[in-house]
């Protein structure tokens, strides 16, 4: 065991270090009982809310929730995945470690890890991991709460590693640490990263297996595919459950087949809409962002500083200050996206030595790194290079189902430190001297004239004013009443603000880039030992990006846990609703300007709006079709909408109406009327009544018996819910001849099934989204449980896959024990 610290020492004081940095960036705010406050988390509490209360009192997360959009499966919001070993080994890194001092230590030790396997010293090993773990994009994800997005990029460099371990023919340990890294990656729930992630490993593995063909080692290679294919699919059964219900389920959501056909359908026939999923498309010249990182502005929160123009002449102008400042701050960012949280900022540091990594990096993993970011950065593109984008979206199966390709830009980030670091390794072990200090001469004149243009020239490169400058100026002489002279000169100085920001982060990127020459020369000249030119890089490289990094994710970003939960706090009308003791009704709140991107009254009852990306594509065509242009009250009501909330637009103030009309929980209806199509059922919900008919499409017509339509509504005809859990509800029915039913529920038949008196019986879809069903006559005991395959079976695999991927690293962990004695006197020797 003594042996073992001493051989490890090295990794151990590193490991120490990592967690040193990762409770440093936090300090603060940890110190002072603060947490972090995240607009996703904030919205995924509201979405868990009846998650959580029913897991409080029975210990049990049902797997189907009413809380929004009339309800669905709880697997893209939160489920339990017991039977999965990574579940665990989450569980365990949240509770050891706070959030987010967890994330970022994940990417530390997973880059770490990736490094080592590139054979870099340990230190050196360590500036690397700190170049990709404090990569901006990183930190801004954490800020806007996207937590399993942060979690699949921290697998990205581990998973990476253990291909490469494979690759070398060291299958056994490969393959494992393959399967439990891809396993980790799968169960982190964010399937566009690892999309991309799968997209750059093929490029990969196409440069593998063109160089074992042309080495004539086809076998080995084939036989690293070999294990590589067995570690994958050990990775699949281990995620089984969390797999095969979110494949299941999306096939219903935006991302699946379209139901409308006519002009008013909402998206194409598969996958998302093509201007949806380009909204957030990065623009050409926001690359140079990798470089300097406020070289479009920021983002659309960065702050305008004292010295800002703009605010000068808004104030002058009567302007409040706090008012001025904040619409300069909101006006700084001037690429074409909507608004973003910041820039891909990759480092001065990092982005000299990629340049000179592609002049000297002889390993052939460079033409890896060099493939898969020219193709994230094209992809990233979206609408701004729509040759390359659409042929992906259209043909490339699975790319259409993600939104905000900018995204891609993920596996920049993450290729751009590898080839950085090894571009240092090779100045280090290298001895033709002279080559390097050429190269190196070349990087630095390359990267460090780019930047005096932008300090000198930014013009040349960059307008500084957006694609809708014009309409800005407009917008601003309206508000100046007609001022088109203040309108033009806050315009003018807003742009003149965007430059200084520019210049400003140029001389800053300039000095990093000198730091780092100056460092090579060091190294060139063997003026300094490796390991202290390693360690001088890391601490460059952390000012560097720990700095830009705290523009994003500062101090301010956290709350005290008291704030965090007043965001909680019941207006008088929500204590109103509360105290309503119906088990199952739904609220439509238009107070938060769309209720169908806000989950905030979702934590206080179920609505009828919500905040999901997944959300259930029939009740997204609803809502295109019946909520766009006005609210249709049919379909409120037919939603069981018992209560309304609206805003006064003179004070501001919540104001609440209950609903008379609202159908209620389940109804009998006088009358069946049959539609052809998803486009016919959708019109004839547009104006009808909902609680006397019921619009059923034809496919189902074998299921209504003749005798059924046309209720008797005398007084002893009764149906009602006498038992409400998320995933069972009870009804009781009591009528003198058989009827049709409604059902206020979603339809979802992927798990749903119905019992009358214990006995299994069907049911249908009516009023475009509803549960419907022929209720026979007489006293009857209705029953709706959800008990999806998907989960339950996926469940037993995963728990198969657990055990067997727990035995696969305990073999390669024995065997590689049994390889130490054989390598200890080598290791002596040297």
């Amino acid at each position: 065991m003594n042996n073992w610290f001493k051989r490890n020492s090295v990794h151990l004081i590193i490991v120490a270090i990592f967690i040193a940095i990762s409770f440093a960036y936090f300090i603060t705010p940890l110190t002072q009982g603060k947490v972090l406050f995240q607009s996703d988390v904030s919205q995924a509490q509201s979405m868990q809310k009846e998650i959580n209360d029913v897991r409080a009192a029975t210990g049990k997360s049902p797997l189907w929730t009413n809380q929004m959009f009339g309800g669905m499966p709880a697997y893209q919001i939160w489920a339990p995945f017991p039977s999965n070993i990574t579940t665990h080994v989450i569980d365990v890194l949240k509770t050891v470690f706070p959030n987010p001092v967890d994330t970022v230590l994940l990417y530390l030790l997973g880059a770490y890890l990736l490094f080592s396997v590139l054979r870099l010293s340990p230190w050196l090993a360590a500036a690397g991991a700190i170049a990709f773990a404090f990569s901006s994009y990183n930190f801004i994800y954490i800020t806007a709460g996207h937590s399993n997005q942060a979690y699949a990029i921290a697998f990205f460099a581990p998973l990476l590693a253990g291909i490469i371990l494979t690759l070398r023919g060291r299958y056994l340990l490969g393959a494992s640490l393959t399967a439990f890294f891809l396993a980790m990656e799968i169960r982190s729930n964010h399937v566009q990263m690892t999309y991309y992630l799968l997209l750059s490993i093929a490029i990969l593995l196409g440069i593998e297996l063109y160089h074992a063909i042309k080495e004539k080692q086809t076998k080995p290679f084939l036989k690293s595919i070999g294990f590589l294919a067995a570690g994958i699919m050990l990775a699949i059964a281990v995620n089984a459950g969390t797999l095969w219900t979110t494949y299941e389920y999306s096939q219903y959501t935006i991302r699946g087949k379209a139901n409308l056909t006519t002009k008013g359908a909402a998206g194409p026939n598969h996958g998302l809409d093509k201007d949806y999923a380009y909204t957030w498309s990065q623009s050409v010249g926001e690359c140079l962002t990798f470089l300097i990182p406020n070289a479009y502005g920021g983002g659309s929160s960065t702050v305008a500083d004292e010295d800002s123009k703009a605010v000068k002449i808004l104030t002058d102008k009567g302007v409040d200050a706090g008012q001025a400042q904040g619409f300069v701050s909101q006006s700084l960012y001037y690429g074409n996206k909507p608004s973003t949280f910041g820039p891909w900022y990759f480092g001065a540091a990092i982005c000299f030595l990629f340049i000179l990594g592609l002049l000297i990096v002889k390993n052939r993993i460079k033409w890896w790194v060099l493939g898969a970011v020219l193709l994230s950065m094209l992809l990233s593109f979206g609408k701004n290079l729509p040759f390359l984008s659409d042929f992906f979206f259209n043909y490339v199966p699975m790319y259409n189902k993600f939104r905000a390709v900018e995204s891609t830009l993920v596996i920049a980030a993450f290729c751009f430190p590898i080839l950085a670091l090894l571009a240092v390794n090779e100045v280090i072990t290298n001895t033709d001297k002279a080559f390097i200090f050429k190269r190196a001469k070349i990087a630095f004149y390359i990267t460090g004239g780019l930047l005096l243009v932008m300090i000198g020239v930014p013009q040349i490169l960059l307008s500084f004013r957006a694609d809708e400058h014009a309409a800005f100026v407009a917008n601003l002489t309206q508000i100046f009443k007609g001022d088109t002279g203040t309108a033009n000169s806050v315009a003018n100085a807003i742009v003149d603000d965007r430059e200084s920001l520019e210049r400003a982060d140029a001389i800053r990127s300039l000095i990093f880039v000198v730091l780092t020459a100056g460092l090579l020369w060091l190294i060139i000249e063997q003026k300094i030992k490796a390991n202290i030119a390693a360690l001088l890089l890391a601490v460059i490289v952390i000012i560097d990006m720990w700095s830009v990094d705290k523009r994003y994710l500062k101090d301010a970003n956290f709350v005290a846990k008291s704030d965090l939960e007043q965001q909680y706090t019941p207006r008088e009308v929500d204590q109103f609703i509360i105290k309503d003791t119906d088990p199952n009704f739904r609220v439509f709140d238009m107070t938060s300007g769309d209720p169908f991107h806000d989950s905030h009254s979702s934590y206080f009852y179920k609505t009828v709006g919500g905040f999901h990306s997944a959300r259930l594509r029939r009740f997204d065509e609803l809502i295109q079709n019946q909520f766009t242009k006005s609210v249709n009250h049919d379909v409120l009501d037919m939603l069981n909408t018992k209560y309304i909330i609206t805003v006064d637009p003179k004070s501001g103030n919540a104001g609440m109406q209950a609903n008379q009309t609202a159908c209620g929980n389940v109804w009998f209806v006088k009358s069946v009327k049959f539609a052809d199509n998803a486009d016919q059922e959708m019109q004839a919900i547009s104006s009808f009544s909902p609680k006397d008919e019921a619009i059923v499409d034809k496919q189902y017509k074998s299921m209504i018996d003749g005798k059924s339509v046309g209720a008797d509504q005398a007084p002893t005809t009764t149906i009602k819910l006498t038992k409400y859990e998320p995933e069972h509800l009870t009804y009781e029915s009591s009528s003198p001849v058989a009827q049709v039913a409604v059902f206020s529920e979603i339809y979802y038949d992927k798990g749903w099934t119905m019992t009358i008196d214990g006995k299994e019986s069907p049911y249908f879809r009516a009023d475009y989204l509803l549960r419907a069903a022929v209720i026979p006559i007489g006293n009857h005991t209705i029953k709706f449980d959800f008990h999806p395959t998907s989960y339950y079976a996926g469940e037993n695999i995963s728990l198969a896959g657990s055990i067997l991927l727990v035995l696969a690293l305990g073999g390669a962990a024995y065997t590689e024990t049994k390889k130490k004695p054989a390598a200890k006197p080598t290791a002596k020797k040297a």
